[in-house]
């Protein structure tokens, strides 16, 4: 492995109709949104995986899921359970369980597909070379990527999650810790219905 002191934290919902893609359930059903968020977490799975950049763990944010985890994806080993009481907190206390064992660490979600081994490389490299963060920025406003060196907590609270508001914030936030930070360019996720044309043109599954 190119970075074996570092780790990619791959977060996914767990598994049930009605809790998962909810945005895209008017257009999907219940059903196909549930489908659709097991194809988009396996495919990010299996394909970061193959890319042997660093080390792997599946964070899931139910303890009831981990069985499933385990059977969806065999080459998951012991998922661990996100803790925490919104994103922001289960994040933060990822991220610094995981800086206790490795010197740097990747947190992606399971609904980007545009996550290749040069972006995940570059995300890497930036920290490698001093940076304290990486910010791998959405389209709607969020982030798909965030790695750090050093736990910094302050990134993950006042933010109003699930909303266009997320960058911006976390941008201002990190000017204010004034720490050395690296932004990727820019790639969208899967999270409303315009963006299930733009997967169908991947034609990944």
């Amino acid at each position: 492995m190119k970075f074996p002191d570092a780790c990619i934290l791959q977060f996914s919902k767990a598994p049930r109709a009605g809790r998962v893609k909810t945005r895209l359930i008017p257009a999907l059903g219940d059903v196909g949104a549930l489908q659709l968020h097991k194809k988009l977490l396996r495919h990010t799975w299996e394909t970061l995986n193959a890319f042997q950049l660093a080390p792997m763990q599946l964070w899931s944010d139910s303890a009831e899921a981990v069985d499933f985890f385990s059977t969806l994806l065999p080459s998951v080993t012991e998922p661990r359970v996100q803790q925490g009481a919104d994103l922001g907190q289960r994040m933060s206390h990822a991220i610094e369980q995981t800086l206790l064992q490795y010197e740097m660490v990747i947190v992606v979600g399971s609904d980007c597909p545009l996550l290749d081994v040069d972006y995940l490389n570059e995300a890497f490299e930036s920290l490698r070379q001093g940076n304290e963060v990486v910010l791998g920025p959405a389209s709607d406003g969020g982030y798909v990527l965030v790695g750090m060196r050093h736990h910094y907590p302050q990134l993950f609270e006042n933010v109003t999650w699930g909303t266009g508001q997320v960058l911006t914030q976390t941008r201002e936030t990190l000017k204010g810790i004034e720490c050395l930070w690296h932004e990727l360019p820019e790639r969208w996720d899967v999270d409303r219905p315009e963006d299930l044309e733009k997967l169908s043109a991947l034609k990944l599954f």
